[in-house]
């Protein structure tokens, strides 16, 4: 059934478009983001106040076909089916029937809604799917979705799409499907995975001509389709709510990120610490093992800057307290700890142990902080403390009970917080999805009720960490979550897929916004072997979140635990790591102030190229460095894609002419590096056992002949100091082998 254009009116800088059924608003803001939704304004757990942008000067307009021949014309739009033009700073929209728009952006079509039916594949009706689910096979059902809501696109034929957070498979998502449902599954994440932890409805897709991204912003469970279904189309099809996403255009995928982190926020600067290498393991059992651990790492020569500690320190895996036998004195600890420059981070989860004893399900019980069933009593469910409840961290007032908790683990030394199970997990089955909150039914909350979490946390640290730069670390999240909270990719295996695909989730996470990221090293679930180990520290050694870590059960994976080829093995490429620790600190603070994630895909720097747009065995640290790690068993050399330019080896110095494959030596204890010619990037040198250790004296400036600019930053390395100007900024210019150096600011 057709549904007609009547009319446009314009409110509040906003164009009303009115059709038989129903309306649409469109939004053009300052910034050239276009905002389409079924509502007027913006609500939005991602975009919070201070975020929303300008709307575009001048004023939009709308006007009938019929009046806007020329302003068409003008635009080099021609349509004889637009009913209407939208125009605004360099984006016009030209408005048709049954809801369909077509969006141009300098005067090119960029985004155009499909128009026809879609082209669903027919089924075979003699197939007999019972008998495949008798034997356990997983058979994919249509199921009509009464309520849902679709965003269906044209798909170019060259078109290739990034982003969607951690979602497994390729790094080109082009012909694949996803589902935006929070998921918690310890099986072996491979390619036929639709879900994961992650629900970060932002993807970028990147044509011969242009390059958008879409923000589709809906909190319900969200099938996005980019042309799995038929390679005409993409769709995003949310199974609730409203119509509500921002079109984003740029001229490559680094102005696209930017537009978006603009919206959602940007990945902050942490202390320098959390950028150094973390130990962990589900779990290490009592304090003195704790400081052992710290102890070799020390005796080993291989820096370290932080143990995790998992559950096993709790009371009763209750969330906030400390086992008073196995963990007596962690204070003691922390303090012993920090005279060995090591730090402490504590896991929490959300489900609080229903004990009428227990002070968290008492406090939480009289101010009525717990998620609710549907006849208005407290939810209950099973995790680690057995029957548990489930704090409702959508209400403002649970947010900040629950931060002011973190004073119990900062008392305690411990300086950052590890938010886990927070999708929510639970043992009892998965939560039901009429389960009440305060911002609604745990069908729309499912998906944010880890980014939540985090911003109590994370709050919490704000208030009572004397002024100290946060740390929280997170399973689950949302778009927006990265103001809050790193992430890593959740419970991956020790396999060698595992290390490819790690690769792929960084970078997508990475372009997605939540630029502090990483995979546990190693695999955390399976047992490892000392080649796999090794390959897994050489393909981390420059992602922003660098941590050892491994499940019960199975083998551990310490350095130690292996053969001396395979400890000097890791001390090398740790240590490599901390040499550019300075670089690493530099496109951090780049990345607080414009987005531009700290590890890239090759795809982000150089868009143009074709060749690149499905290497994801290879990523670039800034966009200077090139890393090309081992991801298969029994390699000595690989194949190296070096993009336009000239190159040098990190560690020969020899020079390569780029837009062609190379071949690199890469024995067991080396990770290929190169470097782009006009290279400035400053690098730690001398004794570094944690990044105490790396001190202004310590750092030198490397550089490779050619041209190119960088911007090196000093701060206290702790606090929020920086924001009111305590920081020094040097600009460094390089022509051939000429550097000059100029004070930007000097503020310490």
């Amino acid at each position: 059934m057709g549904n007609s254009y009547k009319n446009c009116k314009i409110q509040d800088n906003t164009a009303e478009l009115i059709y038989e059924n129903g309306s649409l608003f469109v939004t053009i803001f300052e910034n050239n983001i276009v905002h389409v939704a079924q509502k007027p304004g913006i609500e939005s757990v991602a975009i919070e106040e201070g975020f929303i942008p300008k709307a575009a000067t001048p004023d939009i307009t709308c006007k009938d076909t019929s009046d806007a021949k020329g302003t068409a014309a003008e635009a080099g739009v021609s349509d004889a089916a637009a009913k209407a033009v939208i125009s605004a700073r360099n984006i016009t929209v030209n408005v048709k029937d049954n809801e369909k728009l077509d969006i141009y952006y300098k005067g090119k079509l960029v985004l155009s809604d499909y128009e026809k039916a879609r082209k669903k594949s027919e089924k075979n009706p003699y197939e007999d799917l019972a008998i495949a689910e008798l034997e356990g096979h997983t058979v994919g059902k249509d199921e009509e979705k009464t309520d849902s809501v679709t965003i269906i696109k044209k798909l170019g034929k060259d078109d290739a799409v990034y982003g969607l957070g951690d979602k497994p498979g390729c790094l080109n998502k082009r012909g694949y499907s996803y589902v935006n449902w929070n998921t918690d599954d310890p099986a072996p994440h491979v390619d036929s995975f639709k879900s994961l932890y992650k629900s970060i409805p932002f993807f970028i897709v990147l044509g011969d001509e242009y390059c958008y991204g879409i923000f589709a912003d809906n909190t319900y469970k969200t099938t996005f389709d980019f042309g799995y279904e038929n390679t005409d189309y993409y769709f995003v099809e949310h199974e609730k709510g409203e119509l509500d996403y921002y079109f984003m255009p740029g001229n490559d995928m680094a102005e696209v990120v930017g537009l978006y982190t603009s919206l959602t926020g940007t990945t902050p600067l942490y202390q320098r610490w959390i950028y150094g290498s973390h130990q962990s393991r589900w779990g290490y059992y009592t304090q003195d093992e704790v400081l052992d651990i710290a102890d070799k790492f020390r005796e080993l020569d291989i820096p370290c800057d932080v143990i995790h500690m998992d559950i096993d320190y709790m009371n009763g895996y209750r969330v906030f307290t400390f086992d008073d036998k196995k963990f007596p004195d962690v204070k003691g600890l922390s303090e012993k700890l920090a005279d060995r420059g090591v730090k402490l981070i504590s896991i929490i989860d959300p489900g609080v142990k229903k004990d009428e004893d227990y002070f968290m399900y008492k406090e939480g019980m009289e101010m009525d902080a717990f998620a609710h069933d549907t006849d208005g009593s407290v939810y209950e469910n099973a995790v680690w403390p057995g029957t548990s409840v489930f704090p409702d961290f959508t209400k403002q007032s649970v947010r900040s009970w629950w931060g002011d908790k973190t004073k119990i683990l900062l008392e305690h030394g411990i300086s950052g917080i590890w938010n886990d199970m927070n999708e929510p997990a639970s043992f009892n089955g998965p939560l039901p999805d009429d389960v009440q909150f305060e911002y609604g039914a745990h069908e729309k909350v499912h998906n944010i009720y880890g980014h939540f979490m985090a911003k109590a946390t994370y709050e919490g640290l704000a208030k009572n960490d004397g002024g100290k730069r946060p740390f929280v670390l997170t399973r689950a999240a949302y778009a927006g979550s990265q103001k809050y909270c790193g992430g890593w990719t959740g419970d991956n295996h020790s396999i060698w897929a595992h290390i490819a695909l790690s690769l792929e989730q960084v970078c997508n996470l990475s372009v997605s916004g939540l630029a502090m990221c990483g995979s546990d090293i190693g695999g955390f679930g399976s047992d490892t072997t000392p080649e796999l180990l090794v390959r897994f520290y050489e393909a981390a050694v420059f992602v922003p979140f660098f941590r050892n870590h491994s499940a019960m059960g199975t083998r551990r994976q310490e350095p130690w635990q292996f053969d001396e080829t395979t400890i000097d093995a890791v001390r090398k490429t740790v240590k490599l790591r901390y040499r550019f620790i300075p670089y690493i600190y530099d496109l951090a603070h780049e990345c607080e102030k414009t987005g531009a994630p700290i590890v890239r895909p090759l795809v982000y720097e150089y868009p143009a190229d074709k060749h690149v747009r499905n290497i994801s065995d290879e990523y670039m640290l800034g966009s200077f460095v090139l890393v090309a790690p081992v991801i298969a068993p029994g390699k000595e050399a690989r194949e190296v894609y070096l993009p336009d330019g000239d190159w040098y080896d990190y560690y020969t110095g020899e020079k390569y002419s780029g837009g062609r494959y190379i071949l690199a030596d890469a024995p067991l204890d080396k990770v290929p590096v190169f470097i782009k010619a006009g290279a400035i990037i400053p690098v730690a040198d001398g004794e570094i056992r944690s990044t105490e250790d790396i001190t202004e004296d310590k750092i030198s400036i490397l550089t490779y002949s050619g041209k190119g600019s960088f911007l090196h930053y000093q701060d206290d390395n702790e606090t929020f100091a920086y924001r009111d100007g305590a920081y020094n900024a040097v600009e460094y210019t390089l022509d051939g082998d000429k550097l000059e150096k100029k004070v930007l600011h000097k503020g310490l």
